[in-house]
């Protein structure tokens, strides 16, 4: 990851100095994941690639401003964190804009299963991951952030600390707080 961080780090200069096609380099290592945590905090394809590509824009803009003793991956989240957050907020001022865009049921469809299990297993499976992607979403945004990056996009506490701008404890207790707040969630349809 080192390795990946002085890359990103001398993309960041050369884009600085000038040279665009940096920027290609970046958004090549860096779409896909930036597409993923942001449909699992927005639940919306179409709003993820956006905000992705919101992001690559700003962080085009603000080349001049990057410093290089920062981790390139923690500012390219905290940027896309805050596109998500803004998107969310406009959404909620504007329900009636874009309904098309939503699948029918308002949640991402889920990734099909191998084969091996009978479709009622497949089914309640299905439903599951919904009903995890819906209750995800109603996280607060600090407790979602925590979630989606550490549980999903594999970082340490101390990048998603940084991304928030906190202590690494206070994400530990983040993630505890997201924990007990979707078990108390799906609990409720999902006891065993």
């Amino acid at each position: 990851m080192q390795d990946q961080g002085d890359e990103d780090r001398r993309c960041m200069q050369r884009l600085k100095n000038g040279d665009d096609l940096a920027l290609n380099e970046l958004m090549s290592r860096w779409k896909e994941p930036l597409i993923a945590f942001s449909l699992r905090y927005t639940g919306n394809l179409a709003d993820a690639r956006d905000i992705a590509q919101e992001t690559f824009v700003k962080v085009h803009g603000s080349r001049h401003r990057y410093r290089p003793t920062a981790v390139f991956s923690t500012w390219l989240f905290t940027i896309a964190a805050n596109l998500c957050r803004m998107r969310a907020r406009w959404r909620a001022r504007h329900p009636e804009v874009l309904e098309a865009d939503r699948p029918k049921d308002g949640v991402p469809h889920a990734e099909h299963g191998s084969g091996a299990e009978g479709p009622r297993e497949e089914t309640d499976r299905n439903e599951l991951a919904r009903d995890l992607d819906r209750a995800v979403r109603e996280l607060p945004h600090d407790l979602r952030v925590a979630f989606v990056l550490y549980e999903i996009q594999g970082q340490s506490y101390r990048e998603v600390a940084q991304v928030l701008k906190c202590t690494e404890k206070a994400i530990e207790r983040r993630l505890a707080r997201a924990r007990e707040r979707l078990r108390d969630v799906l609990e409720e349809k999902w006891k065993p």
